[in-house]
């Protein structure tokens, strides 16, 4: 299905029954990314995934004319409110998270319960720390330039502290392979969402008007940048770091365990199935 917004056309999919949640992908993610992790979901849930614009079948009008985390939210506002007049859960991982993030403050009649896991959000730490992640990004985004999406993206699993060549999986997951199409979708990734990321900010102390539960991987290493983040949420919203399987990217290394996991925690929060 296909929803108008300003500067661009969204791409969105809706599966299952019950309840609604939406989840929004990190990375270069589109709503097909987290197939494995929604099969394990639709049995309980309504569940709304989306190609976030610039990527796949989300078409922007101008696609070299950039994008902000604002920009982001709006599109998801936009999008659960051409579903729904009820509050949703959210699940956000990284990018997806601080989409959320703003979402809750934008639009908090809109989600009872946000799940951040791991947001890229400089503006959570401390000054000296926040700065020091925002060069950090700049300089993966030289890579991009001087050396193309294949090259950066080995650094960026660096800096989130993802190991490819060490990271145990689930037995059976669908194959992904590196399309071209998402090969674009990297780029678009790199050379605009950072951007976003980088020039983000939103004030912790307007976080509070829905109920979000910080969560990040039990093998993330803890000194990285996107643990970081997750550490300083759950001390602005005072809950404790909800732990999921696997590490930045368990929702798609763990879909199994990661939507068991997801279940308890939004059962938890007074939302049961």
């Amino acid at each position: 299905m296909n929803l108008r917004v300003p500067g661009a056309t969204l791409h969105y999919d809706v599966r299952g029954t019950g309840p609604m949640l939406l989840i929004s992908q990190s990375g270069e993610g589109d709503a097909d990314r987290s197939v494995d992790l929604v099969d394990r979901l639709v049995d309980r849930y309504t569940v709304i995934t989306y190609d976030r614009r610039g990527l796949s079948r989300s078409v922007m009008d101008d696609p070299e004319g950039g994008v902000t985390m604002r920009d982001h939210a709006d599109d998801v506002h936009r999008l659960l409110a051409a579903v729904t007049d009820e509050p949703v859960a959210m699940l956000g991982c990284s990018l997806g998270a601080v989409i959320g993030l703003h979402l809750s403050v934008a639009h908090p009649e809109q989600i009872h319960t946000l799940v951040a896991h791991e947001p890229v959000a400089p503006w959570l730490l401390p000054a000296d720390e926040a700065d020091h992640h925002r060069r950090e990004l700049a300089e993966l985004q030289e890579i991009h330039r001087r050396d193309g999406w294949t090259a950066a993206i080995k650094e960026v699993a660096r800096v989130l502290g993802i190991d490819p060549a060490s990271q145990d999986r689930e037995p059976g997951l669908t194959p992904q392979p590196m399309t071209p199409e998402r090969g674009a979708n990297f780029d678009f990734f790199l050379a605009h969402d950072f951007t976003a990321v980088i020039t983000d900010a939103l004030d912790p102390a307007s976080l509070g008007g829905v109920r979000i539960i910080p969560a990040a991987g039990r093998t993330t290493p803890r000194e990285v940048f996107d643990y970081r983040c997750a550490q300083e949420l759950a001390r602005v919203v005072g809950a404790d770091i909800a732990e999921f399987p696997g590490g930045h990217n368990g929702n798609l290394t763990h879909p199994r365990a990661y939507a068991a996991r997801l279940v308890e925690c939004l059962s938890s929060a007074g939302r049961t199935i």
